[in-house]
């Protein structure tokens, strides 16, 4: 092993001080649109729509809702049919006339018209990602 005189130790110094001096590249922050329709609740929609292979579907989209703890949606009617399906924290889901828990990686569907409502009665936060399926 070679003796390191203090002019190399110096310059190893500076060398790793200024290596952690640098920034982190920043987070993208293209390809979606962020909204806010109820409160600790955001609705992520990403830019993509495909051509769908499925029949009766024209295109298909994909967007996540966002929920903080103790957030709600208000429960207003599928604008289309989708597949839903959990990737972080737990949901309690009010969908027509039923109750159910949708822990992480559960998926359920909805059809046009559904009413569903939302709530995140834990203490982390949960995302539902959403494939819209347009007619």
């Amino acid at each position: 092993m070679s003796k390191i005189d203090r002019r190399s130790a110096l310059t190893f110094g500076l060398a790793a001080a200024s290596a952690a001096m640098i920034k982190p590249a920043a987070a993208q922050t293209t390809g979606y649109k962020d909204t806010t329709p109820w409160p600790g609740v955001v609705v992520r929609e990403y830019d993509s729509e495909t051509p769908s292979l499925i029949p009766g579907f024209k295109t298909v989209s994909m967007r996540d809702i966002i929920m903080q703890p103790g957030s709600k949606t208000m429960g207003p009617p599928m604008m289309n049919a989708m597949v839903c399906h959990i990737t972080e924290g737990e949901l309690r889901l009010a969908q027509d006339e039923k109750t159910f828990t949708g822990k992480k990686n559960f998926v359920w569907t909805c059809n046009k018209d559904t009413k569903e409502q939302a709530f995140n009665d834990g203490n982390v936060v949960a995302v539902m990602r959403i494939t819209d399926l347009k007619a």
